[in-house]
């Protein structure tokens, strides 16, 4: 063996085989501590990397200016992350609330999108100090632990500190005091859910996420809400009928669109470089119609 690893080569095929025994040996459970956070192998996918080097490189060349905010009410604190857009006067805001794995990069770099676009934007992580040692999403040792954690949240406090959120976002010089929310799959549901308990929003936009599930929750609805759903997302698709049905009974607008070909979370899958046109295409569309609400 000494004689084998006399040489640089011979020592790198050594490391190699070394660490292939490793990985063999260890459990999924291992291995996604040895990856990325959302990896459930030892190393992440050539797409998954090349997904994330792209949200990395969009929000450290933003020529936008970004800051985390630390919000309280009650006792709890929090924090939020903040896009500004570049325009000489006020601007209306959007709430974005996050997917089922917490605020991470794609979701602030959305939050960067909406500022490109001209919007005053604001990210809450909602799991931000909700378990001991977890100031932020990115503390958790992997995007598993962290959408285990969301499920455990209580609504009602989801939805206080949405309200901390729009009543911090409201009030800042740079907002003409129109506040909107969006939010994807499960940040989807909540954003359903928020207009259910804050009248005065400009409206929500539902990015396949679902609608609440009792009448009286959707007779409280005073906003708009529109929804952008994938074609081939069945498990989501299959409550519209029902959420139309109830919207309706309250006498509140419900419009939504369905993106013939894409499928769950094509908001995020249709940035990818190796994101099939369907995604893609309907990533494109339903961001141009978020603007054209948004302006009407």
């Amino acid at each position: 063996m000494k004689h084998f690893l006399n040489t640089p080569l011979h020592f790198l095929m050594a490391l190699v085989l070394l660490v292939a025994v490793a990985c063999q040996g260890t459990t999924p459970q291992k291995q996604a501590k040895i990856g990325v956070q959302s990896a459930d192998f030892c190393a992440p996918t050539v797409a998954a990397t090349t997904a994330w080097q792209g949200t990395q490189n969009r929000l450290s060349n933003s020529p936008r200016h970004h800051e985390w905010v630390e919000l309280s009410y009650a006792g709890r604190t929090f924090l939020a992350f903040v896009a500004y857009p570049e325009s000489a006067t006020p601007t209306q805001a959007v709430i974005v609330i996050h997917e089922n794995r917490g605020l991470n990069d794609w979701a602030r770099s959305f939050t960067d999108q909406l500022a490109e676009a001209g919007y005053l934007a604001i990210a809450p992580d909602l799991l931000s100090n909700t378990v001991p040692g977890i100031a932020r999403t990115t503390d958790f040792e992997n995007s598993d632990a962290a959408r285990s954690a969301i499920y455990k949240l209580m609504p009602d406090q989801v939805t206080k500190d949405l309200n901390a959120v729009y009543n911090y976002v409201k009030d800042l010089p740079a907002c003409n005091g129109q506040v909107s929310v969006a939010g994807f799959c499960w940040g989807g549901s909540q954003s359903f859910r928020y207009a259910s308990n804050n009248p005065n929003l400009k409206m929500a936009m539902v990015f396949y996420g679902t609608g609440p599930k009792t009448q009286a929750a959707y007779n409280r609805i005073k906003a708009p809400v529109y929804g952008f759903y994938g074609g081939n997302d069945a498990r989501v698709n299959a409550t519209i009928e029902a959420s139309a049905t109830k919207m309706k009974s309250a006498g509140a607008t419900y419009q939504y669109q369905i993106y013939a070909g894409a499928g769950h979370a094509f908001m995020r899958r249709g940035e990818q470089e190796n994101a099939d046109q369907a995604n893609k295409d309907a990533r494109n569309q339903a961001f141009a119609r978020l603007q054209a609400l948004l302006n009407e």
